[in-house]
């Protein structure tokens, strides 16, 4: 099952626009190794799930995977064929806004090599460019 919010305070909202890079949740914070986003845009909660199967069945259900993303904003899209007008589309899907430099997933317990094969192919689901990255030590 997809991820969305358990309840919102406003059914719907305006899509606005994702500007600037990611000022937080732009380091690995909990595993070894991340998949870093290098574009903007929105990444629906089909995706992420996506994305998260891909690498834990690549890992066979070792290490430990973390999900940096939410998707917290409700999408609307109108029906086709639909004139102008008639009030707003009921939500449709649910949207993470990314920006570029944010984690999108972290992954530890499994060796270098082992992480960034899996998130070649966590990589391949994603609409945007990624790349993998590495914690970095003090």
């Amino acid at each position: 099952m997809p991820l969305m919010p358990k309840r919102v305070k406003f059914r719907k909202q305006q899509r606005g626009k994702v500007r600037g890079n990611a000022q937080r949740g732009n380091y690995v914070a909990f595993g070894e190794y991340g998949l870093q986003v290098l574009e903007t845009g929105l990444l629906t909660a089909r995706q992420i799930e996506a994305g998260r199967v891909a690498a834990r069945q690549f890992v066979s259900r070792e290490g430990k995977l973390y999900v940096r993303v939410f998707p917290d904003k409700p999408m609307s899209k109108k029906p086709l064929e639909t004139r102008m007008g008639k009030g707003k589309a009921e939500p449709e899907y649910w949207a993470a806004r990314v920006k570029p430099g944010a984690v999108l997933f972290e992954i530890t317990g499994v060796p270098r090599n082992v992480a960034q094969e899996a998130f070649v192919r966590v990589a391949h689901k994603m609409p945007f460019r990624c790349r993998f990255i590495e914690r970095r030590h003090a």
